[in-house]
Formats: structure tokens, C-alpha cells, sequence
């Protein structure tokens, strides 16, 4: 029995060393930054410079074609850290709120868990919004948008956080900044606890001294600190998710006046200005050859972005003055068309990827997991992963080949899209979210040609039905499969009807 329980000793010793050579990654996730807020992505119709998020992509490669699982927040970073598509979960519209009750269940594999079973050291910094383990002083679970400040037990451990999927280490907040709890959490613990009522645009419980104009600041601050303290052979990984440039709009002093497009536009060039510190460390502790720096967005731009210059207008505010958030893409937040879900993508790492490179690959932000598996050379268990695939072949400009057919796009209501090459299709007649205004037929649902009209403005549904047909089916089977890759069936966490978006 000793010997065997040595031998199981030394295989776990075994598990928790990296392969050779493998990539430290560091995962920078803006919060509604659209395609064409970023100057390199959009040169003709961006007015917003973004120095940093250039020069990544001059020394790296930037995706034309990536898109998040979902065109809000939440659904996407569950894919992003589970690789399974959001709707197989309970949360099948919306988002989940700072009091809510954990997403991601206790046995589902993370990104990070993963990594750190390759011998990976973890962090997770900034936003979470997944959902914590937070309890009232009676011990029950809390839950949704609001709670009074003697509503929380804000001494004990929280009994499900980041920490609890993966991560060694993790300081931020529980959701987006403008919904309370505004206070910060470092691991498992409230650091200090709520003692008065603020409101960042939603009303709540928030520590005395917590000030959403400093929260972006103190990711980056925290993001360094870590960075430093990293040593070379040792293999990090590290989520981080910055609160801008989401709501409220809150550039720091020195960032206010910089842009003519007002306090949005400063608090993109603020946001660019982060995710260049955190290259610069990256820089400085000389680990930047085989240090993948990912950069990219939960989804694209909100229309609340222009009421900080005091407009309801929308997105039509900032194109009026030349600068389209979206480029050339139909939609915003929320929307299924793709403004609300085709986002920036660059990539820099420069022991693997050819500086000034760009790939056409159809992407999906559900791909970090299968990515990092194959980065890795480790193999990923059946139950994990289950709409991930590999984008490592792009990165050295080959073809992605994949068992997964197409991507499925999602939105605020839950309504489905399906991407297949150039073909998508749209079950539903509007755009599923915010954005007003349908197709310019009376057909059921949308199908457009992505390569002709990247805009989707021309509804081919009707005079397509072979295709319309196809895709269908191809998305029936992702559905009821649990799956969209190779391997055995999975289960959905509840039922999912795809086409409630179809009206006769």
C-alpha cells in the first residue's frame, strides 16, 4: 500500500510540472470595447487612438474574424473560462447580478484549473461577474441586483469565488462597476466591509472608501504587482477582465480631456493606456518572448456608451462626429447581428506568432481552453471543453481544422445565430437585443452572405432555403448534443429552445 500510494505520489508530482517551452498567457478582457474603438482595426472610421493595443498587433497578429459566445457580458466570460457555450447553463438571457449565486458549477473544469494541473501558476484580476458564494448573516444565499448593508455577512470567507475554479490568487470585484457590492474581495474575503450606500449608476452596499474612478487604475496597479513577481521557467497564466470602457464612464482626471469624442472616448485611451502597462511589465521582467499577451472584449460597444456626453442617441452620437464603434458591422450590445459580437482579438507572443501578422480565421472566445491544451500538449477531458477549438494553428498562419462546423452567436434575449463560413443565420427577425429595426423582408428569420455583405443588409433567406436548411440542422445537432466538438454526448444544464426567436 506504500509503495502505490508513493507511485500515485510521484505521477501527481509528475502532472504538475509544464512542458517544456510552454507560453506563460496573459488574458486582457476589456468590457464593451467594439471592433472599431481600436485605431488599428478601424484606421479609416476610429477616431480614438489606442498606441498600446497597436503596437500589440504590429508586434503580433490581430483577428479579423473572432467573436465572443454571447453579445453580453456575463454568458461571455463563462465561455471564455469553461469553453461551453452560456445557454447549456441556467442563464440562458441576460446576466447575472453582484448578489447572485455562482454560474459555474463546482465540478466544471476552468482555463484556470486546467492550466494550473499543467503546472501553471494562476491569478484572476478585475471584474469577475460570474457570480460569488456570498451569504446574508443568517447564512442563506444571497441573491440579485440589491441588498442592504446589514443584508450581507461581509466578515466570513465567501464560499465561492475565483479561488474556488483555479485560481491561485485573485483581487477585483464581484461584477460590473456599476453594480453593487462596491467594494473589493482579495481571494476569498470582502477587503474591509460595506458601511454606506453609493450608487454608480445602481444603488447599494459600498466600503467608504471605494470609488469607481479608481477601479481600472487598481487593476492595472494589481496586474504589475503579479507580473513582478513571476519568475522565469515558471508558467503563469493570468484572467484579467478591466471594468472599462463599461459603465459608469469614469476616466481618471488625466484621461477626461483627452479625446474629442468626450469622457467615452478618454476612457478607451485610458483603457489602452492599462493594457500597455501591463505589456511594458510584462516587458521589463524579461519574460516577453514566450509571454502571450491575448487582448479582446466581452462584446462589442453599449449604446450607454454616449449618454457620459449627456446624448441617448446611441452609437449614431459618435458616428456623427466620424468614429464608428462598431466599423463596418450592423449592431451593438446585446445584438446578434454582429456589432453586438465580433470584437478585437490581438495576440502578441514573439517566440510563436510572425510581428505584423492577421488571420480571417472564424474564432469563438469559448477557444482559450482547447487553445491552451494544445499549447500545452496536454489533452483536455471529455466533459470539459465542449465548444473549444484550437485557434494555435492560426497563430503560425495555418487553417483551423476543426470537428466543430460553425459558431454559435447569442444575444441579450436569447436568441440564436449560426456562423458557417461566409453563410449566417439569424432565428430571429430584428436583432434579438437592443438595436430596433428588422430585415427588409417579411421572411421568419435572417440569412446573410458575411463575406459580400459584412453589414448584413441583405436578407438572402428566402431565395436560400437549401441553406437556411443546413445550418439549421448543423445547429440542432450542437444543441441537443451538449456539444459542439468531437467526443461523447454531454448534457444541458436545462432545456434550450433555439428557436423561440421564430415568428410566423
Amino acid at each position: 500500500m506504500k509503495f502505490s500510494l508513493l507511485i500515485c505520489s510521484c505521477f501527481a508530482g509528475m502532472a504538475a510540472i509544464a512542458a517544456p517551452g510552454s507560453p506563460n498567457i496573459i488574458y486582457i478582457l476589456a468590457d464593451d470595447l467594439g471592433y472599431g474603438d481600436v485605431q488599428c482595426l478601424n484606421p479609416e472610421r476610429g477616431k480614438i487612438p489606442t498606441p498600446h493595443m497597436d503596437q500589440l498587433a504590429a508586434q503580433g497578429m490581430h483577428f479579423t474574424d473572432a467573436h465572443t459566445s454571447s453579445s453580453v457580458c456575463t454568458p461571455t466570460r463563462y465561455g471564455i473560462l469553461t469553453g461551453r457555450y452560456n445557454w447549456r447553463t441556467r442563464l440562458q438571457s441576460g446576466v447575472l447580478y453582484g448578489f447572485d449565486q455562482p454560474l459555474i458549477a463546482e465540478d466544471r473544469l476552468t482555463v484556470a484549473g486546467f492550466l494550473k494541473e499543467q503546472g501553471y501558476n494562476t491569478a484572476a484580476i478585475g471584474k469577475w461577474h460570474l457570480g460569488m458564494g456570498m451569504k446574508k448573516p443568517n447564512g442563506t444565499p444571497t441573491r440579485g441586483k440589491a441588498a442592504p448593508i446589514d443584508g450581507v455577512d461581509w466578515e466570513s470567507p465567501i464560499t465561492d469565488t475565483p479561488v474556488h475554479h483555479g485560481f491561485d490568487y485573485y483581487y477585483g470585484i464581484a461584477a460590473s462597476l456599476d453594480m453593487p457590492p462596491y467594494i473589493y474581495i482579495e481571494n476569498d474575503r470582502f477587503v474591509g466591509e460595506c458601511t454606506t450606500i453609493k450608487a454608480f449608476h445602481r444603488k447599494g452596499p459600498a466600503h467608504a472608501d471605494f470609488e469607481a474612478v479608481d477601479v481600472l487604475p487598481m487593476i492595472g496597479k494589481k496586474s504589475v504587482e503579479y507580473i513582478q513577481q513571476q519568475k522565469a521557467g515558471q508558467p503563469f497564466f493570468m484572467y484579467i477582465a478591466l471594468t472599462s470602457p463599461h459603465t459608469p464612464i469614469v476616466p481618471s482626471n488625466d484621461w477626461k480631456t483627452k479625446s474629442e469624442l468626450g469622457a467615452y472616448g478618454g476612457f478607451v485611451m485610458q483603457t489602452d493606456a492599462v493594457v500597455g502597462r501591463i505589456a511594458r511589465a510584462v516587458d521589463a521582467a524579461g519574460l516577453a518572448d514566450n509571454t502571450m499577451i491575448i487582448v479582446t472584449s466581452d462584446n462589442g460597444c453599449s449604446k450607454a456608451a454616449s449618454k457620459a456626453s449627456g446624448s441617448t442617441e446611441g452609437l449614431a452620437y459618435f458616428e456623427k462626429q466620424g468614429h464608428y464603434p462598431s466599423a463596418q458591422f450592423r449592431g451593438s450590445k446585446s445584438d446578434i447581428w454582429d456589432g453586438g459580437h465580433r470584437v478585437p482579438f490581438i495576440v502578441r507572443w514573439p517566440a510563436g506568432i510572425k510581428a505584423g501578422s492577421s488571420s480571417d480565421e472564424i474564432i469563438c472566445l469559448t477557444d482559450l481552453m482547447a487553445t491552451c491544451a494544445d499549447l500545452t500538449g496536454a489533452r483536455l477531458p471529455a466533459t470539459a471543453g465542449e465548444d473549444s477549438v484550437s485557434f494555435a494553428p492560426a497563430l503560425k498562419g495555418e487553417p483551423i481544422v476543426s470537428t466543430r462546423k460553425g459558431v454559435i452567436h447569442h444575444s441579450i434575449s436569447g436568441r440564436f445565430a449560426y456562423r458557417e463560413g461566409k453563410w449566417k443565420l439569424l432565428l430571429t427577425k430584428g436583432s434579438g437585443g437592443w438595436t430596433k429595426g428588422k430585415q427588409s423582408d417579411n421572411s421568419p428569420a435572417q440569412l446573410y452572405d458575411m463575406e459580400a455583405d459584412p453589414g448584413e443588409q441583405k436578407n438572402l433567406y428566402a431565395s436560400h432555403p437549401e441553406v437556411v436548411e443546413r445550418l439549421v440542422a448543423r445547429l440542432e445537432s450542437d444543441v441537443t448534443r451538449g456539444r459542439s466538438t468531437a467526443g461523447p454526448d454531454q448534457s444541458n444544464d436545462k432545456k434550450v429552445n433555439f428557436r423561440k426567436g421564430i415568428k410566423k
